[in-house]
């Protein structure tokens, strides 16, 4: 598979170019802004951008989604929980003091369990709650990788001191959705280095059981 990061926007929010060798279909996850950025490496490995999908509705993960989609003529899917998000990032980019694009509505929504194909991969959706009412991770099986946006982090987890947040939540999803995984499966989260579940299940001091 092919695999790459890049960060972008000023939150450095690590945005995920996935694509299948032979068919060069492609996915994005959550670009959150530098769209010439994105775009620039989609080209570099000659993809062509299926799906654009987000991790959750924040929206230093969803400011590129408008001029990404339009370059792409992709799909985007997000999880239904957060599709009130789309029409205000905005305005609460404002409030930090930054600037970003709303998002386009949906063309489908995500739901837990539910199987995205492309090329000749698999995406798993992981509904995990907490951060967001919508936050979803993608598990890539035959990958061994996880993308686990705002709901885990290398010794972390996602804030939940938003309005519709909840910690209860949050630590369910992850020790239910995500200590359940191989421990051995790379974890790419939201912002940040990449860990492993294994390495979370010992040290993360907010999950740790």
């Amino acid at each position: 598979m092919i695999f790459e990061t890049v960060v972008v926007g000023p939150l450095e929010v690590n945005c995920l170019i996935l694509g299948c060798e032979s068919t060069k279909e492609g996915v994005i996850v959550d670009p959150g802004g530098d769209t010439e950025k994105i775009l620039a490496a989609v080209n570099r490995l000659g993809l062509t951008i299926r799906l654009v999908i987000n991790t959750h509705g924040h929206f230093d993960h969803i400011g590129g989604n408008r001029r990404v989609l339009t370059a792409t003529g992709a799909q985007f899917l997000i999880h239904g929980g957060d599709v009130p998000f789309l029409s205000r990032a905005a305005d609460v980019a404002t409030m930090y003091g930054l600037t970003t694009e709303n998002s386009p509505p949906p063309d489908r929504l995500l739901e837990d369990g539910m199987e995205i194909p492309f090329g000749h991969y698999s995406i798993k959706v992981l509904h995990t709650p907490g951060h967001t009412p919508g936050g979803c991770c993608l598990y890539l099986e035959s990958e061994a990788k996880v993308i686990t946006g705002d709901t885990l982090f290398a010794e972390g987890v996602g804030r939940t001191d938003f309005p519709g947040s909840s910690h209860e939540a949050l630590i369910a999803g992850i020790r239910e959705k995500l200590l359940t995984l191989p421990e051995a499966t790379v974890a790419y989260p939201g912002h940040g280095p990449s860990t492993t579940i294994g390495h979370e299940k010992r040290y993360n001091p907010y999950i740790t059981l």
